[in-house]
């Protein structure tokens, strides 16, 4: 991992940048079309959406504005929880493309495991990987017994699992399972939405490597083979997010960091949670 612009491959081939913009609460209109251009133009390439978040036209809008080929981008959004069922996922994914403004997806993810309802959402994501509508297919905040459960039923194993994961909670079974079955970890509120930034142990390997806590802990998620996509609204802090290919941590650095694992989850536990 040397670059903004190196990828990881997929289990069926799709290539998937190690490092991208979320847009969690990022609001529609000039915030997110600000942000998204302002990634776009300092070399980012993926971009991760959902319908939930109500920003699909506004991150429609800074590509087209944005002026970089399609084929280069890596654009994600996901279905969400109300929508999940066969035909109201085939449905909610064509709203979303069109909102996006875009032909086809490069990665659709079910948001939430909603149970007695993913399997039947799964198939209707595998119908529109087959029909060519999106590249790539997964899962987001998936446990393994959600896994178990759906690599049972499914024709087509996921691409991917969207996760909360930061050294607070550095989900080592899960890895371990997608890493055994093919399927790439990605992470969300990689910083625990800034609660991270003050951890001592963070802060100590940041002042040796001259580098800012957010740029270790994230430098942390691909060394340990996860993709991470932070978010942000500020050029600066986008810039500064993506500045940590020019140096890595040692195996030392790394237990320290991963040491940290409280099983502390900032966002809903996916088994605990209001679906």
């Amino acid at each position: 991992m040397k670059s903004l612009t190196d990828t990881t491959t997929l289990h069926n081939g799709v290539k998937m940048p190690w490092f991208g913009l979320g847009v969690f609460k990022v609001q529609e209109g000039e915030e997110v079309v600000s942000s998204v251009k302002a990634a776009i133009k300092n070399g980012y390439r993926s971009i991760d959406t959902a319908a939930v978040y109500q920003n699909e036209e506004g991150v429609g809008q800074a590509i087209k504005e944005a002026d970089v080929p399609r084929e280069e981008l890596f654009i994600t959004t996901k279905v969400w929880n109300a929508d999940q069922g066969y035909e109201t996922t085939l449905q909610a994914f064509e709203t979303s493309l069109s909102k996006l403004g875009l032909d086809y997806l490069d990665l659709y993810l079910i948001h939430w495991p909603v149970k007695g309802k993913y399997n039947d959402t799964w198939k209707a994501l595998e119908k529109l990987y087959k029909d060519g509508k999106v590249r790539a297919i997964g899962v987001s905040n998936f446990q393994v017994h959600h896994l178990e459960d759906l690599l049972s039923h499914a024709e087509i194993k996921p691409m991917v699992n969207q996760v909360e994961y930061h050294p607070h909670l550095t989900q080592e079974e899960l890895q371990a399972f997608c890493k055994k079955e093919g399927i790439q970890l990605e992470a969300w509120s990689p910083l625990k939405q800034g609660e991270l930034l003050n951890e001592p142990t963070i802060v100590k390997i940041a002042k040796q490597h001259k580098k800012s806590p957010a740029q270790i802990i994230l430098r942390w998620d691909l060394q340990n083979e996860v993709v991470t996509i932070p978010k942000s609204i500020k050029e600066n802090r986008i810039i500064e997010n993506a500045s940590i290919f020019d140096f890595e941590l040692s195996a030392m650095e790394m237990n320290e960091i991963s040491s940290l694992n409280k099983n502390e989850r900032i966002g809903p536990d996916p088994d605990n949670f209001n679906f």
